[in-house]
């Protein structure tokens, strides 16, 4: 029949080229206080970091990062996330930040959970999921 051929799989773990790129990437001036827009939906988590008046310093998200499909909704992406804007934000100085959470996705607590385990206090936290206040058109009523 011949040989067969072992095909490893990869996109389990995040490419370290890319973590310690987004890493050299930390800007000079130091913040004090911001807040953190956390985006989790099924098929991605986005964590976007920005001062007071919102004006954006740094984004990741888990797709940046190196996981590729399925993966990148994972709560394990996520925290992978979550640990690298936080010690982005660390090096900038930051102490204690606001959040804001939108969607429904599983990486909402652990993206938080990793970005709080670097040292920066969580002052709030606000859930900004968008809710429809009447939802789709209801269905016709059946003829028979």
């Amino acid at each position: 029949m011949g040989k067969k051929r072992i095909i490893k799989k990869t996109g389990g773990e995040m490419s370290a080229d890319l973590t310690s790129r987004s890493l050299s990437q930390v800007p000079k001036k130091k913040i004090d206080s911001g807040i953190l827009h956390v985006q989790a939906t099924y098929n991605n988590t986005k964590l976007l970091l920005s001062d007071k008046a919102g004006n954006a310093v740094m984004w990741s998200s888990s797709g940046s990062l190196g996981f590729k499909g399925a993966k990148k909704g994972t709560p394990f992406a996520a925290a992978k996330v979550g640990e690298l804007l936080g010690e982005k934000a660390h090096s900038l100085g930051m102490k204690d930040v606001n959040v804001v959470i939108r969607g429904v996705g599983s990486g909402r607590e652990s993206s938080l959970r990793a970005f709080a385990a670097k040292g920066i206090g969580i002052s709030s936290i606000k859930d900004a999921t968008p809710v429809p206040f009447n939802g789709p058109r209801p269905k016709k009523p059946r003829r028979v």
